[in-house]
Order: structure tokens, then C-alpha cells, then sequence
């Protein structure tokens, strides 16, 4: 690579580039020929932001590269079109945040899902942005009423999403799991004349699938779960015939339902819509899930959310792709006979003055990042954060190939993470003590449970 001079002040500076001997390249299978007609199109001239680092180069070209190369990266990752209004001691701590947040989603700590959707949402803000002023300068002398008001939606549109990336960026916000509740639909309750109605789901329905059901109980018929959600009332069942389904009502639970599959768990499968943030939600004090197989594919928080209420899970299979099932502040949850695996983060996660009852589970391959498995907050299974203490009782489980621990007690420290880090107590002297008590007041009775982990109970100072 050399530089070559522009032809004008204006034009954009570009580098010579030619073909290194012996010929080689990242893409497998790239022919010579094909880079040869390429370069010549290009007259052997690319811009000069296109221009990356690589070792064994002249010392003076490879340090221009590696220049370019930060500064590429500080405008794609650190610095934000609202920073100008920043004063430098809010942008110097702004930056270390940015730098933080991109080295947590390189190296695995954030879920990978988590990452990827804030950078789609970053490109989004940078595409919008681009829009509005090119929609600005295409404007000649008075703008009519039309483009007035058509500047103000991208322009309300832009600081709506600028909102949303400052709350990413918050460290204190960004934990694994969801930001803030999100329900706002009403809850409806029972029937002025408190009968339940059992809505059925299938793509076809047939007189031989429904001969077992009560002649007492009122049937609706729905072709997809998500009609079959929207008319249930508190104590209606919801029973789905084996198929694959989605419902973007799956996060807006606010009545007291069973849904239940007719088969084995894997012949009823709901797979999560990509285009949500979020798959199963619930508010309702008391609901049920049953024999089904839940597909997690693009959303990213928890595969299920209990926000408030009671929910019970009973012979289901969780294939994560985020996070695990989260129970939030004051809500519960009963896990029994079920299968969680494949989460980013852990695979259960439970908020300070939660409630759980696990029993009877398989709960594998969880904490499925890119993290070093040396990292002091490794998680695993599941993850307990403790301040107020949740409740939680564990009994034959099995818990085995997470990245981490089996069960990670997360307990605040007055040691400052700058002086000491992270630190994790050991098995010894006042830690082992530490351990048994926290292990009593959450009812952990690890003999009835196998934990296979690379250490099967850890406590970590948060």
C-alpha cells in the first residue's frame, strides 16, 4: 500500500494498493483473476479509510493504518452525534462506559442477542439520522406545511431512539435479563358469570381430537395462539394440538390460565417472533405452562419474564437464545420436570425478594458465550442475587455443562471494585461459614441435587 496524492483539493484521499506475493486470502476460494479485474476497475486506488492494519507492512504505512483503524473505531463505537453538548468531564466518563459496553459484547459478558440488537439500533439511529438531514437539505427557501411536518416525525423519531441507546449505554441498566416491566394491558378477570371457556389451537381441527373433552365445558376454536390468547379470561385453558406456532401475545400475560400441549413437550413447539424484544412475559397471579417446547429466536430478554404474580412451569423444554428465565422483585416461580439450555447468560436468574421452587429439571449448557471461562463472575446454572435474599428451594435437579458455576450467590461488598476486582470466596474458614448460612436461608439442600459444574455453589462479591 502507498499513498497516493489527490488530483484536487476535493477529491477524496485515496491509497495505491497492489497484491502482496505469495498470493492469500481470508474468503476461501477467492480466485486471483477476480482480485486482479477488481483493482483494475478500481484503478489500484481505494479510499483511505479502507485501509486496515496488517503485520510485516513498512513500518510508516502500517502505523498510518493503525491510525486510521482507531479512528475508525472511535466514530463506528465511542462517539455519538448528541456528544457535542457534553462537557468533558460527563464525555471522559461517558467514553470508559462506551469502551466497557463494547468490550462486553466482544468478549461474551453481554449476550450475544443483547449486542447485536443494540448495534443494529445504533445503525438505525446513524441511518435515520442521514435521512433527516438529507430530507433538510432538499428543502428550497419555505418549507411547505407538508415537509414542516415531516421533519418533525424523523426529527421526534430520532430523539425517540437517541433515548433508547442512552438507556443502553446505562451499565446500571444493562444487566442480563429485562430493563423495566413492559405490560400495559388490563387485566380483564373471571366472567361476570365466573365460567371458564377451554379455547383449542390447531391449524385443523377434526371431530377424533376433541372426543376427550368435557361436554360441560364451552370449546372456542382458534387457528392460531395468538386468537386463542387475546379471548381468554382468568381460569380459561388454552390447549394447543401439536404444530409449531408464534404469538406475540406470549408477552402480555395478565390472566390466570393454563396453557398446556396435548403430546410430548417436543410435538408442540412456540417459537418466539424476531421482530419482538421479548417472547414470554407474565403479570398474572397465577398462570401455567405445560408440555410445551419454547424456541427462543431473536428476542432478548429472558426466555420467560415473571414480572409479578406466580408462574408454574411443568414437563416443558426452554431452548434459549438470550437469557434464561428471569423472576423479577416480589414475583415467583415453580420449575418442575422441565429442560432449560442454550442461555447467553444463566439459566435461571433471580432478582432480590424473588421466589423459586425448582424441581425435577435438567438445566445445561447454559452461560453460552464467548467469555473466557477464567472470568471471576463466570455464571452458570443459575444466578441468585441476594440483598434482599430470594427464596429458593432446589431439589433433584440436575445441573451440568454451563459455562461457570452451578449456582452463583451474588452478594454486595463494600470493597471497591477498582481496588480489589471481583472477589469469589473460597470454601475455607469464614467464607465456608458464609456459604452454609446463605445456603440456609435459601433452602439449597445440594445433596438431592447434582451439580456437574466447574464448582458447583460459588458466592461472588457484586
Amino acid at each position: 500500500v502507498t499513498w497516493k496524492p489527490p488530483q484536487s483539493s476535493s477529491s477524496q484521499i485515496k491509497a495505491s494498493v497492489s497484491v502482496v506475493e505469495p498470493f492469500a486470502s481470508n474468503i476461501a476460494n477467492m480466485p486471483r483473476e477476480l482480485v486482479d479485474n477488481i483493482l483494475e476497475e478500481l484503478d489500484h486506488c481505494v479510499p483511505l479509510l479502507e485501509i486496515y492494519p496488517v503485520e510485516g507492512q513498512d513500518n510508516t504505512v502500517f502505523e498510518i493504518a493503525q491510525a486510521l483503524d482507531i479512528v475508525r473505531f472511535f466514530y463506528d463505537f465511542i462517539w455519538r452525534d448528541w456528544d457535542a453538548d457534553e462537557s468533558c468531564e460527563t464525555y471522559a466518563a461517558l467514553v470508559e462506559e462506551r469502551i466497557k459496553l463494547w468490550c462486553d459484547i466482544q468478549n461474551g459478558t453481554i449476550p450475544a442477542p443483547l449486542g447485536h440488537r443494540f448495534k443494529k439500533h445504533l445503525e438505525k439511529y446513524k441511518i435515520l439520522r442521514l435521512e433527516l438531514i438529507q430530507y433538510q437539505s432538499n428543502i428550497e427557501e419555505e418549507p411547505t406545511e407538508e415537509e414542516v411536518v415531516e421533519c418533525w416525525k424523523k426529527y421526534y423519531e430520532l430523539v425517540m431512539l437517541c433515548g433508547l441507546l442512552k438507556i443502553w449505554e446505562d451499565l446500571r441498566l444493562r444487566a442480563h435479563g429485562p430493563l423495566t416491566p413492559r405490560i400495559l394491558r388490563r387485566r380483564k378477570g373471571y366472567r361476570d358469570d365466573r365460567k371458564t371457556v377451554t379455547h383449542t389451537v390447531a391449524k385443523t381441527m377434526t371431530a377424533e381430537m376433541i372426543k376427550n373433552f368435557s361436554l360441560d365445558a364451552p370449546l372456542q376454536h382458534h387457528e392460531n395462539l395468538n386468537a386463542a390468547l387475546e379471548s381468554c379470561y382468568s381460569g380459561d385453558t388454552v390447549v394447543i394440538f401439536p404444530g409449531e406456532y408464534k404469538a406475540v401475545n406470549l408477552s402480555m400475560l395478565t390472566e390466570d390460565i393454563t396453557i398446556k400441549g396435548t403430546g410430548k413437550p417436543e410435538e408442540t413447539r412456540i417459537v418466539s417472533e424476531p421482530t419482538h424484544d421479548t417472547f414470554v412475559i407474565s403479570k398474572a397471579q397465577d398462570i401455567k405452562l405445560m408440555h410445551l417446547t419454547l424456541v427462543q429466536q431473536g428476542t432478548v430478554d429472558g426466555i420467560v419474564v415473571v414480572e409479578s404474580g406466580h408462574m408454574t412451569i411443568t414437563n416443558c423444554v426452554l431452548k434459549c437464545e438470550g437469557t434464561g428465565v428471569c423472576v423479577l422483585t416480589g414475583a415467583s416461580l415453580t420449575v418442575t420436570d422441565s429442560e432449560i439450555t442454550g442461555a447467553q447468560g444463566a439459566g435461571v436468574e433471580l432478582y432480590p425478594g424473588s421466589t423459586a421452587l425448582l424441581e425435577g429439571n435438567k438445566i445445561h449448557h447454559c452461560n453460552n458465550t464467548r467469555a473466557s471461562e477464567t472470568l471471576p463472575r463466570s455464571l452458570g446454572g443459575i444466578n441468585i442475587k441476594v440483598v434482599p435474599v430470594p427464596k429458593l428451594k432446589m431439589k433433584n435437579n440436575h445441573i451440568f455443562s454451563n459455562r461457570g458455576h452451578g449456582v452463583t450467590i451474588l452478594q454486595p461488598t463494600e470493597i471497591p471494585a477498582s481496588a480489589e476486582g471481583v472477589g469469589e470466596l473460597t470454601a475455607s474458614g469464614d467464607a465456608e461459614e458464609t456459604l452454609s448460612k446463605l445456603m440456609q436461608d435459601l433452602r439449597l439442600e445440594k445433596n438431592t441435587n447434582r451439580l456437574d459444574d466447574i464448582k458447583d455453589i460459588a458466592v461472588v462479591h457484586s
